[in-house]
């Protein structure tokens, strides 16, 4: 699978959500459970759903009450995308366990899964704008600067498409090793966050 399928996948699944734009909706993964796709589809949904709760949260007249609500929100969805990139992480780490490193091989500066996930925000952000550069109601320098913006997202998606499977050519080929970090995020660990394990205690 090629990266060009990855990003059709994410481009289902924002479709997908934009059926109801609601950020309660559960959704109906296509793919079934244990594919490839099936996470790629749901990696997608869970930046879909944070990229509009990322919306909620910005307007100015929010109930604070309801905004730390969110926030708590967004910080658990977070996770599950940190979570899950960590997931496809070790799913390529299994494929391509067998594969014959050379003594001149080096190591990608990130991995697959989270060039992945930069792909899966990235087309969230053409989604989007292709909304503004379209929309009826923006007057015309609107919708020609956000053109603007467009084309440039276009091509860092071509450009990133390109890194992607490159870097899997590059490891298929022993050129390139996999070496995969956790992230260590600590603001959601009662053992490492000073102000939870200070409450906990």
């Amino acid at each position: 699978m090629k990266s060009k399928e990855f990003f059709e996948i994410f481009n289902q699944s924002i479709a997908d959500y934009h059926i109801h734009d609601s950020i309660e909706k559960e959704p109906k993964n296509p793919y079934k459970k244990g594919e490839f796709s099936h996470l790629l589809y749901q990696k997608n949904w869970i930046d879909t759903v944070q990229w509009h709760l990322e919306d909620i949260i910005r307007d100015p007249e929010i109930d604070p009450k309801e905004a730390l609500k969110i926030k708590r929100v967004i910080d658990a969805s977070n996770q599950r995308r940190t979570d899950l990139v960590e997931y496809i992480d070790g799913y390529f780490l299994e494929k391509y366990k067998d594969i014959k490193v050379k003594s001149s091989a080096t190591i990608n500066t990130e991995t697959i899964a989270w060039a992945i996930d930069r792909l899966s925000i990235l087309a969230l952000k053409i989604y989007h704008m292709n909304e503004e550069a379209t929309r009826e109601s923006a007057n015309q320098n609107h919708k020609n600067n956000c053109q603007a913006k467009l084309d440039v997202l276009n091509n860092q998606k071509a450009d990133l498409c390109s890194a992607i499977d490159q870097l899997v050519t590059d490891i298929e080929s022993g050129d390139k090793y996999i070496k995969v970090y956790k992230q260590m995020k600590m603001y959601n660990d009662q053992d490492l966050n000073p102000i939870l394990y200070k409450t906990k205690n």
